[in-house]
């Protein structure tokens, strides 16, 4: 199996590494469908941890494809890109849209899967 995921420490701050990426995805015509604050979601419940914020982000033109060829791929969308702090260090870190292929083989997905692979790494490079 394929790297899972692409991950870097950036120099910005928390908030200006999640701003970058949803700036960035923007600039590459991904929609920010949702930024979850997972470190607000665990002190709601008693629970302290670094900063953690999930951003998921999507385009609809290439869910429809990957939906077209197979309806389960949708348990791995929206594609995910997650800014979190460890050690002291920020981290940009997001799921390799093309290991989608590999968990669905027959699905016939591979260039797509690569071509939004190649545009994921870029908003993440561009963000760090």
């Amino acid at each position: 199996m394929q790297q899972i995921d692409y991950t870097f420490v950036t120099q910005k701050s928390f908030a200006a590494a999640v701003a970058a990426v949803e700036a960035q995805a923007a600039l590459k015509e991904f929609k920010v469908l949702c930024t979850h604050d997972v470190q607000a979601t665990l002190a709601s419940k008693g629970i302290a941890r670094d900063p953690l914020k999930i951003i998921e982000i999507c385009n609809a033109s290439y869910v429809s494809r990957v939906l077209a060829k197979d309806i389960k791929i949708s348990l791995m969308l929206p594609c995910p890109i997650s800014v979190y702090v460890e050690n002291e260090k920020v981290y940009i870190s997001a799921l390799r849209p093309r290991v989608m292929a590999d968990f669905y083989p027959d699905a016939g997905i591979e260039k797509l899967a690569e071509e939004v692979d190649r545009i994921v790494l870029s908003i993440v490079d561009a963000a760090r």
